[in-house]
């Protein structure tokens, strides 16, 4: 697909959440992701991280998820997915999101945050789940840190199966697994 187009199918997404949220109930939306290991729920929280739950909400209603694989699995550290083709092609993204690591949430076990590349404000689909309580990730005068918006409610034994593949360096990327773990379909539910 032309990255003009995935843009404007995400940004579309987005324009549609924020218009939704600004109409919502209270509840807080839940997204359920099937894996090729099994199903992991996560509750997103939009009052402490708005931007960025409707970016993950974006991708998620324009399918971007469907049929990538997590490509960076560490033992008891996280387990990341949300940008790459099983061929290890990375997907194109819409523009970055602002971090927002103010919010108090900190990168505990069973948390979901944003990756980012090496600047604060770089943060497009990639996800990470946190496997222990990662306080290095959180955000500290040393560190943006990185921002939390969601939390597995359901499934964290499917992610701690994750965590346990066996991994090699692929190319320039290490911590791949050996054998692709797939992230099949991600959709909010109703």
């Amino acid at each position: 697909m032309a990255r003009w187009l995935m843009r404007r199918r995400i940004l579309a997404g987005v324009v549609a959440v924020v218009a939704a949220s600004a109409q919502s109930d209270g509840n807080r939306p839940v997204v359920a992701m099937e894996t090729s290991m099994g199903d992991v729920r996560i509750e997103l929280y939009p009052e402490s991280a708005p931007r960025t739950v409707a970016n993950f909400l974006a991708y998620v209603n324009s399918g971007f998820f469907d049929d990538t694989v997590f490509h960076r699995v560490i033992e008891n550290f996280v387990v990341q997915g949300g940008g790459f083709t099983p061929e290890m092609q990375l997907k194109p993204t819409a523009k970055p999101v602002r971090a927002e690591t103010k919010n108090s949430l900190a990168n505990e076990r069973g948390t979901v945050a944003m990756a980012r590349d090496l600047g604060r404000d770089t943060a497009t689909s990639q996800f990470f789940f946190n496997l222990k309580d990662n306080e290095a990730l959180d955000r500290d005068a040393r560190s943006f840190g990185y921002t939390v918006f969601g939390r597995v409610i359901e499934g964290m034994d499917v992610v701690d199966r994750i965590s346990r593949v066996q991994t090699s360096r692929r190319g320039r990327m290490e911590d791949v697994p050996i054998l692709p773990v797939f992230l099949d379909r991600a959709r909010v539910e109703p």
